[in-house]
């Protein structure tokens, strides 16, 4: 299959030799994402407009505190904070009623806002917009690319979350016979490179044994972050490293 724009990415990812390349994707749209919120963007009237609506989530707060450009996020949070006071000014001037004990309380437009405030940020939606879309492209190759397939089988697997999104994905893209391929070639990589770290995380303990103290590492050095990678979907800034960056 000739390869086209928006395979680019998937193709990279899963050519390293790493835990899981949906991580390795998602993580880069999330690098990209930061940098593109920290850039000259942020001066853009329609980017700030988008920041000032949807704010950002704990995670990518943090994340923006940490880069260099503390003008630019300063400026970012005026101006999301003058929108969220203006939302709240404008939210508790109608009237709201408690419930009681034996009655039903009525919508609480402040509350309402701020619950949905929680849950936007505008970094997430960047990312989740892209990395659909990877998703659409893996199944897609996976349906239309033999090199592809023998790329994904070669691989090792992916992590926990990643797995099940794909699982879900495939049963929507796929028809009946390819979908059982997906499903027995997905879970066999899977369980298989889950036990593999796993092994790994056990010898790792058993090193701290002093009955083990001159015996080989062998592969549980790394056990940690490529446990974490497979549990939880974090890439630890070694573990990218070692991932040529990406």
């Amino acid at each position: 299959m000739k390869e086209k724009l928006y395979t680019i990415p998937v193709n990279d990812a899963f050519s390293q030799d790493c835990e899981c390349p949906l991580c390795i994707m998602r993580k880069t749209l999330e690098d990209n994402a930061i940098e593109y919120t920290m850039g000259p963007s942020y001066m853009e009237d329609d980017v700030r407009m988008e920041t000032d609506r949807l704010g950002f989530c704990r995670i990518h707060m943090t994340a923006l505190s940490k880069q260099k450009n503390k003008l630019g996020l300063a400026l970012i949070l005026k101006t999301h904070m003058d929108r969220t006071i203006k939302e709240v000014k404008e939210r508790a001037q109608k009237p709201v009623k408690a419930g009681g004990l034996f009655k039903k309380a009525t919508e609480n437009p402040v509350a309402d806002y701020i619950e949905q405030l929680n849950h936007s940020c505008f970094i997430c939606d960047r990312i989740n917009n892209t990395f659909n879309r990877y998703i659409t492209t893996v199944l897609h190759l996976w349906k239309h690319d033999a090199a592809f397939r023998d790329t994904v089988k070669k691989s090792k697997g992916f992590c926990t979350e990643h797995f099940g999104v794909l699982m879900r994905e495939g049963q929507n893209a796929l028809n009946s016979s390819e979908y059982a391929e997906f499903v027995s070639v997905l879970t066999k990589l899977y369980l298989e490179n889950m036990q593999r770290v796993t092994d790994d995380v056990e010898w790792f303990t058993d090193k701290f044994d002093y009955r083990h103290a001159d015996a080989p590492w062998k592969n549980s050095k790394d056990a940690i972050p490529r446990a974490i990678i497979k549990t939880n979907g974090i890439i630890e800034e070694e573990e990218k490293k070692q991932n040529g960056g990406q």
